[in-house]
C-alpha cells in the first residue's frame, strides 16, 4: 500500500500547486484533466459544491490517477470522505479544521489537507494526522502573517495558501510565502499551451524564494537562533 505522506510529498515537490476545479462538470472533467497533466499539475481538487462532483472525481481518477493525485475539496463530513474514496479519490481538502474528518481520512489511507487560519488550528490539524495545511482564506492574511506562522510550524509541513489567489496575484504570493495556489479550468486550458507550464513557473519562483531565505539573517533557525 502506498504511503499517503510520501505520495503527497512527491507530488508537491513536482508541482507546489493545487488545481482547484470549482464549478467543474463531469462533461468537462476529462479534457480539463488532460490539460492539467500536460501543464505539469500533480494535485487536482474538485470541490464538492461543484455539479455532480463525485462523477467528476471518478472520471478524472480513472483517466489520470496514475499521473496525478485526485480528490475533493470542501469536504466537511466523514460520510463525504467515504464517498470520495469510493469514487477513486485519494485527496481530502477541507475549508476548516475538523479533527474527526482529518483522523478518518488518515485512517482510510487518504491524504488530508485541512483548512486552518490560526496556529492553534494548525497544530490541532497536525496532531490529528494532517499531511499538509491549507491557509484559508489567504486573502484575509498576508505574506508577513504566514511567515510568522512558518517560524513555529514544522519546516517539513507544506502550507498552501487558498482564497484570493489568481493568475495575477499568484507569482508574488509564491515568491514570498512559497505556497500552493488555485486555478480555474479556463485558465488551465490556456496555460497548457504556453511555453512554460504553471508548475515550472512555480518551481522557479520557489527556488528564488528559498535562495532569498538563505541570505536572510532574520530567518528563524539561522545563525544558531532557536525557533519559538
Amino acid at each position: 500500500m502506498t504511503d499517503p505522506a510520501q505520495s503527497f510529498a512527491k507530488a508537491f515537490a513536482a508541482c507546489p500547486l493545487v488545481a482547484i476545479l470549482r464549478g467543474l462538470t463531469p462533461d468537462e472533467a476529462i479534457p480539463v484533466a488532460d490539460a492539467l497533466v500536460e501543464a505539469g499539475f500533480t494535485l487536482i481538487e474538485v470541490p464538492l459544491n461543484s455539479p455532480q462532483p463525485y462523477d467528476s472525481i471518478a472520471a478524472i481518477a480513472a483517466h489520470v490517477g496514475d499521473k496525478a493525485i485526485v480528490g475533493a475539496g470542501t469536504v466537511l463530513t466523514i460520510e463525504q470522505v467515504d464517498r470520495v474514496k469510493a469514487a477513486g479519490g485519494t485527496l481530502i481538502v477541507s475549508p476548516n479544521t475538523d479533527v474527526e474528518v482529518i483522523a478518518h481520512s488518515v485512517a482510510q489511507g487518504l491524504i488530508s489537507l485541512p483548512g486552518y487560519f490560526t496556529p492553534s488550528e494548525a497544530f490541532a490539524a497536525l496532531k490529528a494526522g494532517a499531511h499538509g495545511l491549507k491557509l484559508f482564506p489567504a486573502e484575509g492574511a498576508s505574506p508577513t502573517f504566514l511567515k510568522a506562522q512558518r517560524a513555529v510550524l514544522p519546516r517539513d509541513v507544506a502550507v498552501l495558501a487558498v482564497g484570493g489567489i489568481t493568475p495575477t496575484t499568484w507569482p508574488n504570493g509564491a515568491h514570498t510565502a512559497r505556497t500552493g495556489s488555485a486555478w480555474a479550468p479556463t485558465f488551465i486550458a490556456r496555460a497548457s499551451r504556453r511555453r512554460m507550464s504553471p508548475c515550472r513557473r512555480a518551481l522557479m519562483s520557489k527556488r528564488h524564494a528559498d535562495t532569498d531565505d538563505r541570505h536572510d539573517p532574520s530567518r528563524p533557525g539561522r545563525h544558531g537562533q532557536d525557533r519559538p
